[in-house]
């Protein structure tokens, strides 16, 4: 059968193709709020059908579990931010009292002929200087740009509100556009899209959240300076596939072993460890309920995420990859697999 073009390119299609268009002009500033608020919107609407149901108003029932939601959520990104510029000025203010030579010293009998300990002292005090002022300046700038974070924030929540009230009336509207050869592979779409979504927040955002609540008890009974900072980076890390909590046990230890403390380093060595068993049994418990997503896709969600959509693609970076593959998969069964 020959595809004429001409019978889908008509004048109502063209000027809708146009209105979109310049619609998605004025959208792509804030596209990263609106998808964020709808991925958050999934997340909090369970908890607002719940409290709906000892509510009479549907609209006081959502702003309620967006307060329950968001304003932790908004609280812990401030408090990163504030850590992070009191970490790297404490660095900075300390970072003459570091004696990264005499750690070298103590095990100058396992490194090779001719290695100039000097030369790796000065070049470590360098890089601490240079990353501290990046983080430093990076903040500063943030700060500079409070008034589109505010709107950032605004659109957010206006989002993350709509998305709950009215979602399912949206993608009613998006299926009265499908074709009705085509609303089954659409139905299995948004089931695959959930499934995803659920495989995320509870087999990863849940398993980091409570890694870091491990790590942050952990951290501050050892009586490491920022325990609980450093708490929220052990989760935070853990999202990441391959990281995981790792860096920071491993880094907290060779710290101690520096400083002569070897009891605690062992103590933080064999708490790093169980750190990463717990991972191991609660991820898989939690995600193979669900839709099992590769480790690749989110890694390179997290990774690439950031550089598109700045801090939040941390979040958004890896559900829009992980709902891309559940789109391709959910075609694949159906129009090339044609399973049932």
């Amino acid at each position: 059968m020959e595809l004429n073009i001409k019978d889908y390119l008509n004048l109502p299609i063209l000027i809708i193709i146009l209105f979109v268009l310049i619609s998605l002009v004025f959208i792509f500033p804030v596209l990263n709020m609106v998808v964020l608020g709808a991925i958050l919107a999934y997340g909090i609407k369970p908890v607002a059908i719940k409290i709906q149901s000892k509510l009479k108003y549907s609209s006081i029932s959502i702003l309620i579990a967006m307060v329950a939601v968001l304003i932790p959520l908004i609280l812990l990104l401030s408090y990163i931010i504030f850590e992070v510029s009191v970490f790297v000025s404490w660095v900075l203010a300390n970072n003459s009292n570091t004696d990264v030579a005499g750690f070298f010293s103590q095990i100058k009998m396992y490194l090779p002929a001719g290695f100039d300990i000097n030369a790796v002292n000065s070049y470590v005090d360098s890089a601490i200087k240079n990353v501290g002022s990046y983080i430093l300046n990076y903040i500063v700038k943030l700060a500079g740009k409070l008034a589109n974070l505010t709107l950032d924030l605004f659109i957010l929540v206006c989002s993350v509100f709509y998305f709950i009230r009215d979602g399912e009336n949206c993608l009613e509207f998006i299926k009265s556009f499908v074709p009705d050869e085509s609303k089954k592979f659409f139905d299995n779409t948004i089931k695959s899209i959930e499934n995803v979504l659920k495989s995320i927040f509870y087999g990863h955002f849940l398993t980091s959240v409570l890694i870091g609540i491990f790590g942050c008890i952990g951290y501050s009974l050892l009586g490491y300076p920022f325990g609980i900072f450093l708490g929220v980076l052990t989760g935070i890390l853990q999202l990441i596939p391959v990281f995981g909590p790792w860096p920071i046990y491993w880094a907290l230890f060779f710290i101690d072993i520096a400083s002569g403390n070897y009891v605690r380093a062992v103590i933080v060595l064999l708490f790093g460890f169980f750190l990463s068993t717990v991972d191991m049994y609660i991820r898989p418990n939690l995600s193979s309920h669900y839709a099992d997503i590769h480790p690749l896709i989110l890694l390179i969600g997290f990774l690439a995420g950031p550089l598109v959509y700045g801090i939040v693609g941390f979040v958004v970076g890896p559900l829009i990859l992980g709902i891309t593959y559940a789109v391709l998969d959910s075609y694949r069964k159906e129009y090339i697999l044609g399973d049932d």
